[in-house]
């Protein structure tokens, strides 16, 4: 589901900004600077930093942004079985039971996030509740305790910490070298606004990276949730979600962060998802 990378990304490159601007302002950066050792050591520190802030971020944003409600104590039977459904599936992945939350939407969808395998939070939608079977919503609850279980979050910050780095190591690069300086070290309005627009131009092409590093761990994650859920119980979700792809009712600006993606070989390469009809084709492979 597209909530958990969305969001991940939205704060990553927010929090990034921030930590620009006020370095830059406050003149921190200078005193690692000096040189080029120097400089990629700042953004080393800097991106790994605002990766993890991020991560840290990430519940609490996915609970405002979706307007996601912690179940505390289950009070209908619905909460009930969706409480108990995450609490064994998360006892025979060997993690710690994740907060679980139901958010209102009518769109079919679920995510999984947190920090730590044993702090985790898993929710899923209204939609999703009201439109799958037992069955199939047991699927999709067993592929987001299979993203807890399999760390990809904590994985996907490391590289973000990684992309992070490079994207403002080169973008300092590139804002000195229009500006007149050497190795990264300028100043003025137009060494900033070229940095600035560099990053940004910069981590939108790094992201392909962290959407392919997705699309894998989704394989990874169907797998998982086949084998804690039964695969037939997988498949028959993923066929849920396909027959009900068209039209896609994700705004256009993050489409390609959809369980299915949009567009041609291009808009792939920023997909966050394998299309549905290759994962239902890998699963089915497997048996």
């Amino acid at each position: 589901m597209f909530n958990r990378i969305f969001l991940f990304l939205a704060t990553n490159i927010a929090v990034i900004a921030v930590i620009s601007v006020v370095t830059r302002l406050i003149g921190i950066d200078q005193l690692f600077g000096g040189n080029m050792s120097g400089m990629l050591l700042m953004c080393a520190v800097y991106g790994m930093v605002g990766s993890f802030i991020s991560l840290a971020m990430s519940k609490s944003a996915a609970k405002r942004s979706t307007g996601a409600q912690i179940i505390e104590q289950p009070s209908t039977e619905q909460e009930r079985w969706l409480f108990d459904t995450v609490q064994k599936q998360a006892q025979e992945a060997g993690i710690g039971m994740p907060e679980i939350a139901i958010f209102p939407s009518n769109e079919v969808n679920a995510f999984a996030t947190g920090m730590k395998k044993n702090d985790a939070l898993v929710a899923v939608s209204v939609g999703l509740l009201n439109t799958m079977t037992k069955e199939e919503a047991e699927a999709v609850l067993a592929h987001e305790v299979s993203h807890v279980a399999n760390g990809d979050m904590v994985t996907l910050s490391l590289l973000q910490g990684v992309v992070n780095t490079f994207v403002m190591f080169f973008a300092r690069i590139i804002g000195a070298a229009v500006s007149g300086g050497r190795d990264g070290q300028s100043s003025g309005a137009g060494y900033f606004l070229t940095y600035m627009i560099a990053q940004a131009a910069l981590g939108f092409l790094a992201s392909m990276i962290v959407m392919y590093f997705s699309r894998v761990r989704e394989f990874k994650a169907d797998a998982g949730g086949a084998a804690l859920a039964g695969r037939q119980n997988m498949v028959a979700a993923l066929e849920r979600l396909n027959s009900m792809q068209a039209p896609s009712e994700l705004p256009e600006q993050i489409a390609a962060f959809g369980i299915s993606g949009r567009g041609g070989k291009l808009g792939r390469l920023f997909m966050s998802h394998p299309p549905l009809p290759e994962r239902i084709a890998k699963l089915e492979a497997q048996g």
